[in-house]
């Protein structure tokens, strides 16, 4: 039985509002005013680099973490300006949307947290990860976990997994590893934004995920790995595809991100075969449409969106997200969403030239 979780969580709007109503920067320019919504995953990087924007820039930033599948509805009804979202948009969601721009603006891990007494230390595979959540492992003393941890004295209790309640990027990164380390996972659930986990609890977002775990003796769930590491969560070393047991790092991460990346920066780099490579490893994208002119909104304003989305590319802020437990994008993916955003047009026109 599923047991719902109304953990209320008011996501901090990053919001940064140097002047309302169209101030002056020391350029005479009029200030714009930026709203996005979405992904919860990225949101303590998102915090720092849109306040160091607004100071460098003098536009506002106004963004909302109510998970990608919220932010992607918001863009394609087009009341904002940008969407984040932890998963690419597939072909059929292109489809039924204007063109649209994807832009990488950090990479992170997704990590599982878990809640043991006395244990400070837990190794994962991916097998075992998907049958824990297809509820196919039910107690933490199972011959599967205590063969990986033969040094840890695991419980015999009953795990209680914790999964997104809402539309979830994260959920996406989370279920889109699990089908391909597990062809069982793959056939019974696949990867979604929302998937159907047969048992557990729910809660809304990555902080209500964390505020679940840290509170459930005897629980485990997927969580963006800043939020573990805020609220002090022990977390797994889960095996990679080289048999090797990794724990998130910039370099970790970095590492599952040394493939070929494709010229609209869509891809996948869960269960990387590269050494020392993180399995559940993520782009995280600010997804924006290619002609800007929409909903009454100015060209000022559409120069100010593709600014913003440059600043986020550059060197000042990529260095801030180590800072707050992520990993800079590799050059190749800040190349080719430098070459994309000079694409985006206003009336047809293209703004960057």
């Amino acid at each position: 039985m599923i047991m719902r979780t109304n953990v209320w969580m008011t996501f901090v709007l990053a919001l940064v509002l140097v002047s309302c109503g169209g101030g002056k920067t020391n350029g005479g320019r009029q200030t714009q005013e930026l709203s996005g919504a979405g992904a919860t995953f990225p949101l303590p990087f998102y915090n720092v680099v849109f306040e160091q924007f607004s100071q460098v820039n003098g536009d506002a930033v106004a963004y909302g973490g109510i998970g990608s599948g919220g932010g992607v509805r918001n863009l394609r009804d087009k009341i904002v300006d940008f969407a984040g979202s932890d998963a690419f948009l597939s072909e059929k969601e292109m489809a039924e949307m204007d063109p649209v721009i994807h832009v990488p603006t950090c990479m992170g891990a997704v990590v599982l947290a878990y809640n043991l007494d006395g244990v400070n230390q837990l190794n994962l595979s991916g097998e075992v990860i998907a049958d824990i959540f297809a509820g196919e492992i039910k107690m933490w003393n199972d011959p599967r976990l205590v063969s990986l941890n033969p040094d840890v004295k695991l419980p015999e209790e009953a795990i209680i997994p914790v999964f997104r309640s809402d539309g979830s990027g994260t959920t996406f990164v989370f279920t889109d590893y699990l089908t391909k380390v597990s062809s069982n996972w793959a056939s019974k659930f696949g990867a979604g934004k929302s998937v159907n986990f047969p048992s557990g609890q729910a809660a809304k977002g990555n902080p209500g995920v964390a505020g679940v775990i840290s509170q459930t003796k005897n629980s485990i769930g997927y969580v963006g790995s800043e939020y573990a590491f805020a609220q002090k969560i022990p977390y797994a070393s889960i095996m990679n595809q080289r048999g090797e047991l990794v724990e998130p790092t910039a370099e970790s991460i970095s590492a599952a991100a040394s493939g070929v990346i494709p010229a609209d920066t869509r891809t996948s780099i869960t269960n990387a075969d590269a050494a020392g490579a993180y399995p559940i490893a993520t782009f995280t994208w600010m997804i924006i449409y290619k002609e800007q002119n929409y909903s009454d909104r100015s060209k000022e304003q559409a120069t100010a969106t593709l600014n913003l989305l440059q600043y986020i590319l550059s060197d000042e802020a990529q260095n801030i997200t180590s800072e707050v437990h992520y990993a800079p994008l590799p050059a190749q993916a800040k190349e080719l969403s430098l070459k994309n955003l000079k694409t985006v047009t206003y009336d047809g026109v293209t703004i960057l030239q």
